[in-house]
């Protein structure tokens, strides 16, 4: 099949499994796996394959990227003590569970560790796709779990692989090397490359060629730790989360607005073809194993699965009970999590195209030259995990969420109300120094003085602040909905224009995109009684 041809099969598996998904409310990703498999079927798809180079190099800088952009940094500081521990005591712990549960399946140890270290991280953009029901603090300490989780894996990955390939046993020096350069290397390349970007960023004008620079990071600092062989996983998370501290002070409004809208559309796409491909990579696994190892490696798969849920439920709690022992202050005791928190957190602990793409990156030979020792287990074994977490614990994880009956997340609101509450409060306040510095007229200065008032009048009634609160929320509500009405007919008189030949297609599109921004305004959430 042509490149052109998987495009197309592609996009069309992602329109159709998209819309189907939310008619019955299910994650997307799910039908998207499904699709995967069955377009597998076919034999046109059956040379269709995932590489890990594709993986590593194009999926993996671009979508760990967005998710840092979107993850927040204060979040992660006030939980960063759990974020550590699952990112680094819990991958051993996992890897060396799976390792144990398929050495007992007649694997050797050296495979079998690398089986583990495969599929030991959470996979971030699977855990992003899942976990939008959850409260915005379970969700970031998923999201960073995942997004930090994977520079220890592919450490461990590489020593396994390296046991194997070479027939030595690793030193305790050369471990622990192979740990701080992972660490403290992608750490200093992701800052690296994120203040040279924001130095970038800060000259350059042009939105365009902002965005621009801000699409290169992920990848230059992804490219810079491979050089020095540290974790390039952890230098996009790095350089992501440098840049969301630092970003909205060098970029602007039109670069925002043309950066959001990419990203949003560019990880959707990316998102939805990774599961497709990971699927149509899953088919052609399953015609790699030999019938005679067929059950086998199923029984491997089933084991492994169900290995690494018991490893994060025991860890979840046992580690819970002993935090909780050494809490000293009300604020710690608030803070933590409850049973049923961690009952959701080890249901979403989902893998993905990490674990995949470290699966199909084994390689083919040893150093003496001989085969890899049970390659195809290896990646049969890892896509079949991928394959059971996705899809049961995906499906399971929405009925576990209500049985949670977690609390209305209120905080997230009440400080967007007070961002914007305080933004025109001292604006309001500002009025008449900015008027005379720009020699406004009188007129003009009242006006925007009583737009301002307004908007700070509607606000304060959403949060029960002002007297008449119904009646002022009514008119705000009526306000929306006229100058509504009023952009469908200006658009109407545009195109009108457009179709008599007086303006052209150009034009057309500028005055739509001013209307457009009137729109989004109007239209942007409205803060919840």
């Amino acid at each position: 099949m042509s490149g052109l041809e998987l495009v197309v099969v592609l996009g069309a598996a992602l329109v159709a499994c998209t819309l189907l998904a939310r008619r019955l409310r299910i994650a997307s990703a799910v039908l998207l796996l499904v699709c995967g498999i069955l377009l597998g079927l076919l034999p046109a798809l059956h040379d269709v394959g995932l590489p890990p180079e594709i993986v590593l190099f194009i999926f993996l800088p671009a979508l760990l990227f967005w998710e840092s952009l979107t993850t927040s940094l204060r979040g992660i500081r006030r939980d960063l003590r759990g974020i550590v521990l699952t990112s680094t005591v819990l991958v051993f712990l996992s890897a060396g569970a799976v390792a144990v549960v398929t050495h007992a399946f007649g694997v050797s140890w050296g495979v079998a560790w690398v089986i583990g270290a495969a599929l030991a991280p959470t996979d971030a953009t699977a855990v992003a796709a899942f976990a939008r029901s959850l409260p915005r603090r379970n969700t970031t300490l998923l999201k960073a779990e995942s997004l930090v989780n994977d520079g220890t894996a592919l450490v461990v990955y590489g020593i396994a692989v390296g046991v194997v390939v070479s027939g030595t046993r690793p030193s305790l020096l050369g471990v622990t090397w192979d740990f701080a350069l992972s660490y403290l290397g992608g750490g200093a390349a992701g800052a690296l490359v994120a203040a040279l970007g924001l130095l970038a960023l800060r000259l350059i004008r042009e939105p365009l060629l902002k965005n621009v620079t801000l699409i290169l990071m992920p990848f230059v600092g992804y490219l810079a730790a491979e050089l020095i062989h540290a974790s390039g996983v952890l230098a996009v998370v790095v350089a992501g989360l440098i840049t969301t501290q630092v970003g909205p002070r060098v970029s602007t409004a039109a670069s925002r607005s043309q950066g959001d809208s990419f990203w949003s559309l560019a990880t959707f796409m990316l998102n939805g073809a990774l599961f497709v491909l990971i699927g149509l990579e899953v088919s052609n696994d399953v015609r790699s194993v030999p019938a005679s190892e067929l059950g086998r490696a199923l029984g491997m798969i089933v084991a492994a699965w169900l290995t690494l849920l018991a490893v994060r439920f025991a860890f979840h709690f046992l580690a819970g009970a002993l935090v909780r022992l050494t809490m000293r202050s009300p604020d710690e005791r608030a803070r933590h999590l409850d049973a049923r928190a961690r009952v959701v957190a080890s249901v979403a602990s989902l893998r993905g195209a990490v674990s995949l793409a470290a699966a199909l990156a084994v390689p083919t030979t040893v150093a003496s030259g001989a085969d890899f020792p049970e390659r195809h287990v290896v990646i049969f074994v890892t896509a079949g995990v991928i394959v059971l977490a996705l899809v049961v614990q995906g499906l399971i994880l929405p009925p576990v969420v209500r049985w949670a009956r977690f609390a209305v997340d209120a905080e997230e609101e009440d400080e967007r109300r007070l961002a914007e509450t305080t933004a025109i409060e001292e604006a309001l306040g500002a009025v008449p120094q900015v008027a005379e510095e720009l020699e406004v007229d009188d007129d003009v200065r009242e006006r925007v003085a009583r737009e301002l008032e307004a908007q700070l009048a509607e606000l304060r009634a959403s949060r029960g602040e002002a007297d008449e609160d119904q009646a002022t929320l009514s008119r705000g509500d009526q306000y929306r909905a006229l100058r509504l009405a009023l952009l469908d007919r200006k658009r109407e008189a545009v195109l009108a224009l457009r179709d008599r030949g007086e303006i052209d297609d150009l034009v057309l599109r500028r005055v739509q995109a001013v209307l457009d921004v009137e729109e989004a305004r109007l239209l942007r959430p409205e803060p919840e009684g």
